[in-house]
């Protein structure tokens, strides 16, 4: 994965996530589980690290909006 930028985390309330996950499917429903709490720009694809066993997702949340209150 490519080194988190800071303008991601550049004040309170934003956050970078990292999923590790045995397969695409149960990442993609962790992400989804987050963006359905929180305003989150979610990753349309995993990483595979070579010689390392799953995948890998990142995405970035704004914990400060909340969904649905």
């Amino acid at each position: 994965m490519e080194p988190i930028n800071e303008a991601h985390m550049a004040e309170p309330g934003l956050a970078v996530v990292e999923i590790a996950a045995c397969d695409d499917q149960t990442a993609f429903a962790v992400q989804e589980l987050l963006a359905t709490r929180w305003a989150t720009a979610t990753a349309d694809h995993t990483t595979r690290d070579p010689g390392q066993p799953g995948v890998r997702l990142r995405c970035y949340l704004d914990v400060r909006q909340t969904l649905g209150s």
